[in-house]
């Protein structure tokens, strides 16, 4: 009987995820990428002796990432040599003032004091709810495949409404909790994560300050990217082949199926499934017949976008730690900036200084920075002026340094690279440069978020950030894995 053939369009990590699990079950396997490396936005470059990760740069939700490396059949920590990180971050505000997230409760009981006497205990129930939020989401929301409307609505889930606080305001819940904005500001930047703001955010995001602060933030010693080195090593044992340097130029389908993909090259590449890995909205635009999704997709809410600087500097600043957030006094207005797709006049920024974590990512005596200042993704109209925007960031990055006693960083900068939201649209095929692809607000999440499947053609499978249950790696992860199981189900049951 002949072996049953699947393409994957892209590399990123819920593709790869689910190529592994189908090869391991026997199928024939490819993964068709567009660039020269596996990780789509999980991306990296080096040069001259800088390493530098391209999207994520610290390792959240380490508990999802083991269960997802048991399901490969594999440990986590026997693949990557992970650290933890901690105080987790450094966050910085306007007046000076400071706060290290740290695990430490006695260390968080004599930070919280000083900025709000009383907090301490605040931030003890926050944690509770953060706990409660966690185990229900990734029991209930997460992890669980939603192929039918009767898979969400159901009599049990009811509930959720009430113990998950989806219709509450995340940052209008912290007022149960502390009443300094500093603190309020502390514990719902992570919404960021997900392309949020706090001010749209559902307060069921409380699961993240949880995890980082219950779990731990990690490091794989060589960088991020060791976790997609390390799961490409995984497909290719499981006997995936992958094609790199080869774009997809459409999908080829007849009025019911897949049949295959056209490459740029002319090639055609035939197959049994296809799993478009790409950009969700991306894949309806460009690589199928025009349909009402093309619409109706671009009726939704794209997350934000960024502008980051990548800088080879020839002296160590010591006074930065690995993870640094400066947080703006004008919080709010900062996301409403964004949401008018524009710059922040104030922006909140973040400075990732992996060498801190492992001496290999620079060079001796030298320090590999990244700057990661969020935006509004790309307009309709196009008019924004990415250069003017992109110089007023990095004389941002430089002011907020300044806080710090980091006067001279523009006279040691060796090089610098930088990606602005044409950047992400260019590169990784991100329908208005949205680095989380669609926003997770409560329409955008669970079964209200794209299906995995397309209503049409019925073997062809969608993965990735767009698709439930979300962005992230290791929700891709759970994304590859889940629609993996879809596929044997539905065509091979």
């Amino acid at each position: 009987m002949k072996t049953k053939s699947v393409i994957v369009i892209g590399a990123g990590i819920g593709g790869i995820t689910a190529a592994t699990h189908l090869a391991k079950r026997g199928l024939h396997v490819t993964v068709v990428e567009k660039n020269s490396r596996p990780g789509g936005r999980c991306d990296r470059f080096s040069c001259e002796g800088h390493h530098f990760d391209t999207g994520p740069t610290l390792l959240v939700m380490p508990l999802l990432y083991e269960a997802e490396f048991r399901a490969l059949g594999t440990s986590l920590r026997e693949r990557l040599d992970l650290q933890r990180v901690d105080p987790t971050y450094h966050l910085v505000f306007d007046n000076g003032s400071r706060l290290a997230l740290t695990s430490d409760m006695k260390s968080m009981q004599e930070q919280l004091e000083t900025i709000q006497p009383g907090s301490f205990q605040g931030l003890l129930r926050y944690l509770q709810e953060g706990d409660r939020h966690y185990q229900i989401a990734m029991d209930k929301l997460v992890t669980r495949d939603f192929r039918k409307a009767t898979d969400f609505f159901r009599l049990q889930n009811l509930s959720l409404l009430f113990r998950l606080k989806p219709l509450v305001n995340h940052y209008g819940n912290m007022s149960a909790y502390f009443d300094d904005p500093r603190l309020k500001t502390a514990f719902t930047f992570q919404d960021v994560y997900m392309g949020l703001s706090p001010f749209a955010a559902p307060a069921t995001f409380s699961m993240m300050p949880y995890t980082e602060l219950a779990h731990g933030v990690w490091y794989p010693k060589g960088g991020m990217y060791r976790v997609v080195e390390t799961l490409v090593d995984l497909a290719r044992e499981a006997g995936v082949e992958f094609i790199f340097n080869s774009a997809v130029e459409r999908i080829d389908v007849n009025s019911t199926h897949a049949r295959g993909a056209l490459l740029a090259d002319g090639a055609r590449l035939d197959a049994d499934v296809v799993l478009a890995n790409a950009d969700l909205p991306y894949v309806y635009q460009k690589l199928l017949p025009p349909d009402g999704m093309v619409k109706a997709l671009s009726r939704k809410q794209f997350s934000c976008s960024a502008i980051s600087f990548f800088w080879g500097v020839d002296k160590v600043y010591e006074s930065l730690g690995p993870h640094t957030l400066f947080l703006a006094d004008d919080y709010r207005e900062n996301f409403q900036s964004i949401k008018d797709l524009g710059l922040p006049a104030n922006p909140s920024l973040y400075v990732h200084a992996p060498a801190r974590l492992d001496p290999a990512m620079s060079p001796p005596g030298q320090d590999t920075l990244t700057a990661i200042v969020p935006v509004g993704h790309l307009s309709e109209n196009g008019e924004q002026k990415w250069g003017e925007l992109t110089s007023e960031a990095r004389e941002h990055v430089f002011r907020r340094l300044r806080i710090l006693g980091i006067t001279d960083i523009a006279s040691h900068i060796k090089f610098e690279v930088t990606y602005t939201p044409l950047s992400w649209r260019k590169r990784y095929n991100l329908v208005k440069g949205s680095t989380h692809g669609l926003s997770h607000t409560l329409m955008q999440l669970a079964y209200f978020r794209p299906s995995n499947r397309h209503p049409r053609y019925q073997n062809l499978y969608f993965v990735g950030a767009s698709t439930h249950p979300g962005t992230g790696m290791p929700t891709a992860m759970v994304s590859g894995r889940m629609v993996a199981e879809r596929m044997m189900d539905e065509l091979w049951a």
